[in-house]
């Protein structure tokens, strides 16, 4: 049904249009209670085998909505509604911006790919926390709150936005993630660099203790797939080296070629950061790459290319703790977290493994190839 849908409504719209139609109708549905409790009901039913921990948080399963979805933290509850175990918001900014001029969303519906440059638009740190202070939860749900560069401020200066995005955010949120991966803002990926990095993980990580000394927020770093496989080291080993908590792998790509890609060569050649199904490939491969570096001593985030249960659970063979998505869900619909539950609880059950945090890294821990 909902694929009918897309294809003669959502297709015909902008894709920016388009997505504020539907997180509007989802807010909405959100905010009337026999309404809610029925979806939720059909949307997000609960399986125990699927519970899942990940930095001492306990979330109903390992599945959550990637950042780029809810930039503002005003749909949390509509998408826990929907069946995402968690949901990270953002990316925020320490200062609003509008983003990148329009049309800046793209869809590449051969390919069940999206193209974005959005720009990081948003309503910058000091709106989102006041949200998030005056938030009365509806769904308990993990909340993760990604932070990245406000555009204007130079690579200089970057190292104090973020920790001021950090000094308001930490306090409301459940996990903080660093972004400096999206390949919408000028210099934001040269961050990557490990001679960058690490200042700028140690002061948000001083941030954040600062803003909240009674309870440790945890931090994760969210990289590019265009990393070369060196540099994914580095990042590995910086990462254990500070005691981050997780990393997120992977971010949109800027690569276009071997990708495999169908769609209309205009629409192929537009500028920005690629997600969804051709993502998939080194989205995994980055994965499998980072548990054999850290194995269990850092939590891993596969993200980047998933659509289905399969997918799920190859990157939760291939190391990951948690697995999020975004594109897929404008090509699937509401029912898809609700799909990729049910087909996790099927794999487990046929698998021989107890548990999915005995899943985690198995297929990498075959080949030898952990620390």
């Amino acid at each position: 049904m909902y694929k009918l849908f897309f294809r003669l409504v959502f297709s015909r719209m902008d894709p920016e249009q388009a997505h504020r139609l539907a997180f509007r109708w989802i807010r909405r549905a959100a905010r009337i209670p026999v309404l809610r409790t029925f979806l939720a009901a059909a949307l997000a039913p609960r399986h125990r085998e699927l519970r899942t921990e990940a930095f001492g948080l306990r979330m109903h399963g390992p599945f959550g909505l990637a950042a780029g979805f809810d930039k503002n933290a005003v749909g949390v509850d509509g998408m826990a509604m929907l069946g995402f175990d968690h949901v990270e918001i953002g990316t925020v900014t320490g200062e609003a911006q509008p983003g990148n001029p329009k049309k800046r969303l793209f869809r590449l519906v051969p390919d069940r790919a999206l193209i974005n440059r959005m720009g990081f638009n948003n309503e910058g740190s000091l709106a989102v926390a006041a949200r998030l202070a005056a938030r009365e939860p509806v769904f308990r749900t993990v909340v993760g709150v990604n932070i990245g560069k406000t555009k204007t401020v130079s690579e200089a200066d970057a190292v104090a936005d973020y920790v001021k995005s950090a000094e308001r955010l930490a306090p409301y949120a459940d996990y903080l993630v660093v972004n400096v991966s999206s390949p919408n803002t000028p210099g934001l990926r040269d961050l990557q660099a490990t001679a960058a990095l690490r200042p700028l993980l140690t002061a948000v990580r001083a941030a954040a203790d600062r803003a909240l000394p009674g309870r440790r927020v945890p931090l994760l770093v969210k990289i590019a797939p265009d990393l070369a496989d060196e540099d994914v080291d580095a990042v590995a080993d910086l990462a254990v080296e500070l005691g981050l908590d997780g990393i997120i792998a992977t971010n949109t790509t800027i690569a276009r070629d071997g990708l495999g890609l169908v769609s209309a060569p205009a629409v192929v050649g537009e500028r920005g950061g690629l997600s969804g199904a051709p993502l998939k490939t080194r989205s995994l491969e980055v994965l499998r790459r980072l548990y054999a570096r850290v194995g269990d001593r850092i939590t891993l985030v596969g993200v980047g290319g998933i659509e289905n249960a399969e997918d799920a659970w190859q990157r939760i063979l291939a190391g990951a703790t948690l697995v999020q998505g975004y594109s897929a869900f404008i090509y699937e619909g509401p029912f898809w977290a609700r799909a990729i539950h049910k087909g996790l609880v099927a794999r487990l059950g046929t698998s021989p493994y107890a548990t999915l945090a005995d899943a985690v890294g198995a297929d990498v821990k075959k080949a030898g190839r952990t620390v």
